[in-house]
Parts: C-alpha cells; sequence; structure tokens
C-alpha cells in the first residue's frame, strides 16, 4: 500500500512579511549599532555646536550675531545623522544579499513588490521614531547650552516647531532613499560611496559651479533641503521648507519604483 502525501506550501501574506520585517531589524546587531552611532552624531555634534557658539558669544561679530539662528545650530548634528540612519536604510536589503537570505525571502513572498513594500513601511516606522526622537533631543539638548550666554528658541516660536519636527522627517525620508540606493545596487559599499556622494560630495561640486549656475542646481539637492528645513528663517535662493521636503518625497519615490522596477525583473 502507497500512502500519497500533499504537501502545500503557504506564501506569506503581507502581515507575516511586515513581522518578518520587523524581526529581522530588530534581531540584526547592525541595526542597534548604526541607531546608536545615529544618536550620538546627531545630539552629540549638534550640543557640541551649541557649546562652541556658547562659549565664544561675546566674540561673535555683530553682523553674525543679528543672523544667529539658535534652533538651526542645535541641529546642526543631523549632517552626519543623516549619513548613519541612510547606512541603515542600506543596509536593510543589502545585509540579506550579503548573507544570501534574500533568495528564501522572495522564495517564500508570492510578491517581491510586497516584499520591498514591507521593507519600506517597517523601517520608515522605526526611522520616523528614531529620526524625531534624535532631532528634538538635539534640540532640547542645544537650547540648555545656549541658555544664560546666547539667544536661544523654543517649540512656540516662529517656524521652530516646523523646523526641528521637519528636520525628523528629513532624515527620515532621505534614509528611505537610501534603501532605494541599496536595493538599486545591491552591494552596501557601493550604495553607501552613492549615498554619501550624492548628499555631500554633490553640493561641493556644484560650488565650483559659475554662481548663477550653482544657485539654479543647488536648491534641488537633498543637503540644501536638509539645510532649508533646519532654519526658522526663509533661505536665499531656495525653495521654502515644506516645498524642498515635498521634492525629497518625489526623489524618493522615484528611487523606489526604479528599485522596485529592479527587484522584480533581476534574479535573487
Amino acid at each position: 500500500m502507497s500512502i500519497t502525501t500533499t504537501t502545500t506550501e503557504r506564501r506569506q501574506s503581507f502581515a507575516d512579511l511586515l513581522a518578518s520585517e520587523w524581526v529581522k531589524i530588530r534581531s540584526v546587531r547592525s541595526t542597534v549599532f548604526t541607531l546608536l552611532i545615529t544618536a550620538v552624531l546627531t545630539i552629540g555634534i549638534s550640543s557640541l555646536g551649541a557649546f562652541a557658539i556658547a562659549a565664544n558669544w561675546n566674540h561673535v561679530p555683530v553682523a553674525q550675531r543679528l543672523t544667529f539662528d539658535p534652533t538651526s545650530r542645535s541641529l546642526s548634528g543631523v549632517l552626519l545623522g543623516q549619513l548613519a540612519l541612510g547606512v541603515l536604510g542600506i543596509l536593510v536589503f543589502t545585509a540579506e544579499v550579503a548573507t544570501g537570505t534574500i533568495s528564501a525571502t522572495l522564495t517564500a513572498a508570492s510578491s517581491r513588490t510586497k516584499v520591498l513594500l514591507a521593507k519600506i513601511v517597517m523601517f520608515a516606522i522605526v526611522a520616523i521614531i528614531v529620526a524625531e526622537i534624535v532631532s528634538f533631543a538635539s534640540f532640547f539638548a542645544g537650547q540648555a547650552l545656549l541658555s544664560g550666554t546666547t539667544p536661544t528658541a523654543s517649540l512656540g516660536g516662529t517656524n521652530v516647531l516646523r523646523a526641528v519636527a521637519g528636520t525628523g522627517l528629513y532624515m527620515a525620508i532621505l534614509a528611505l532613499f537610501a534603501l532605494g540606493i541599496g536595493v538599486i545596487v545591491r552591494h552596501t559599499a557601493g550604495a553607501i560611496t552613492i549615498f554619501v556622494g550624492l548628499v555631500l560630495v554633490l553640493p561641493l561640486l556644484v560650488t565650483a559651479l559659475p554662481t548663477s549656475l550653482s544657485n539654479d542646481i543647488n536648491k534641488f539637492l537633498p543637503f540644501t533641503i536638509g539645510q532649508t528645513m533646519m532654519s526658522v528663517h526663509p533661505q536665499p535662493d531656495t525653495f521654502s521648507a515644506w516645498a524642498g521636503l515635498g521634492l525629497l518625497v518625489i526623489y524618493t519615490i522615484i528611487i523606489l519604483a526604479i528599485a522596485n522596477w529592479q527587484l522584480t525583473i533581476r534574479d535573487a
């Protein structure tokens, strides 16, 4: 007598994919390490910047005092903190590629698009929470250090809450942009190089162009968008803070759409 056994393979639902991505993010050592670096760089450098200006306030030229923005100064650590969070976005995908587990993930899922969407949703939640925490922590630490010697800001001031909360959103959206680069490139070092080049090196190259040309290009760069968001004052030759953030969202949607296309046509 023969016994026939029928095995039905169950494809993962979207809820399963979300749960899987959460387990991956919280259980990987590099996640905790990268988030700690994000917090230390953002809050630490912001605090150092505030301490430096407070210690030398009496020697600051009058013209610089008149344009001093305590909110922007207390968020200066975002310059490096955004890179650390972006690296985590890249690792969300490239770490799976490096270990070979991406093949099992794509085989078990009913749709590669759903796999990417689950990664985007879960990482977006983590990135927004972390970015907002470090942004507000940097602001309060910076204001505490500035207090007593220099002008300070409060969240009730004009555009201050927009700048602090908006800076957190800027960091999170930029990290999702980095995730898209990671999916397209599939190599950690290569993706980090491209990300850093776009965020920090490209603005330096643009400044070498004639002023009329560099002003037109500069306002479209993520770095400029971040600087505008961090400031409570309108910046010359830039988009408004929310218009700039909207432009960054468009960049991110485009890069994630390309990433999804690449994921669906390439071998695991």
